[in-house]
């Protein structure tokens, strides 16, 4: 199976199924030197790892990170680290029914068409257990562009049609107070109630519900980003549209932008004897493909989890009609967990694309 690896110069690749012994991730080109804060690569996966709050999973995971390689008396060594996660609440025979039988929206028909074999125990590599690794990984990737003051920051701004307003301009560690204060991740308390209030009602009728995630980049210096095929936002639309569930990335201004005149959309540059900044920000911080120094932002669109607690029809693997009815444990609505999936996901973006920024010129 080809596609497990992701970026060029800070890269990783990903192992494991969702009810394997465990699944992990190695980096590759993580620089030397670099202090590894353990206790924040665990925080980074609590905030991941299914059962904390009444509107997830309740799959109980600890999702304890261990370190196999790669760091040394608390910094990186400039080797590969390895990462290893554990699997220890995991449930097989919730997914026997499905052993022979293709749920709909999910990987099972393709996978089995593609490789003639595929792990029908919570859809193995396809599962989205396989974002702890991409967590634990981010978390170093946050590690490195600390050192450079690059702050990320991602809530969850909608719940089916509930949305919350645009961001205050506060300080990322107040904004992440604030999101920090409820189960779903949002950081406004208004929107947050009403978005709880509707997946607790979603989880009571076997159902589920879609969602988005806004986040935002500060202190991006300018010239993070390849000019053609390796464009920054590029790179970002790749990074978000690997996560499960995605369906949809937009960034600045997004498909609003096609509505507006070009009069009406441009940024305006102006000065303050240092260096340009414009006016407004319909670019999202990015133009050419590369970052200009201003905010980056962009929005994700989960659809909603594809396992209810319906009966539905379908067809099994001979091509015979089937029915078949969600079992075990699931996400109503897979955002809360997902934020800090977004903001690892760009951490490792912005991470690879820095360290390539260094080498771009004398």
């Amino acid at each position: 199976m080809a596609g497990n690896s992701f970026g060029q110069l800070f890269r990783i690749s990903t192992f494991g199924e969702s009810h394997g012994v465990a699944i992990g991730v190695i980096i590759d080109g993580c620089p030397a030197g670099l202090p590894i804060d353990l206790a924040f690569i665990q925080a980074e996966l609590d905030m991941r790892r299914p059962g904390q709050s009444r509107i997830t999973t309740q799959r109980k995971e600890s999702d304890t990170v261990q370190i196999l390689s790669g760091i040394f008396e608390g910094q990186s060594t400039g080797t590969p680290i390895a990462l290893l996660i554990p699997n220890e609440d995991h449930r097989s025979k919730d997914y026997e029914h499905n052993k022979n039988v293709y749920r709909p929206s999910h990987a099972d028909y393709t996978y089995d068409a593609k490789y003639g074999v595929r792990d029908h125990r919570g859809g193995g590599r396809s599962s989205a257990r396989e974002t702890a690794a991409r967590v634990a990984a981010g978390a170093i990737a946050k590690l490195l562009l600390k050192h450079a003051g690059i702050e990320i920051f991602a809530h969850v701004s909608a719940v089916g049609k509930i949305n919350a307003p645009a961001l205050a301009p506060l300080p990322v560690q107040e904004l992440f107070a604030l999101r920090e204060d409820n189960i779903v991740r949002c950081a406004d308390a208004a929107a947050a109630a009403e978005m709880i209030a509707c997946i607790e009602g979603i989880r009571k009728d076997g159902d589920t519900i879609g969602g988005k995630i806004n986040c935002v980049i500060r202190n991006c210096p300018v010239g993070l980003g390849e000019p053609v095929f390796d464009k920054l936002h590029a790179d970002l639309g790749k990074a978000m549209l690997s996560i499960n569930a995605v369906h949809g990335f937009e960034y600045g201004s997004g498909f609003e932008g096609s509505e507006m005149k070009g009069s009406e959309h441009n940024d305006i540059f102006e000065t303050d004897g240092k260096s340009p900044k414009t006016l407004t920000n319909f670019s999202g911080g990015i133009q050419g493909g590369i970052s200009n120094g201003m905010e980056i932002s962009f929005k994700v669109a989960f659809k909603p989890v594809a396992t209810i607690m319906h009966n539905q029809q379908t067809v099994d693997s001979e091509g015979n009609a089937a029915e078949i009815k969600g079992k075990g444990r699931h996400d109503p609505c897979v955002v809360p967990r997902a934020v800090v999936i977004v903001e690892a996901m760009a951490a490792l973006v912005l991470a690879d694309q820095f360290l390539r920024n260094k080498v771009s010129r004398l």
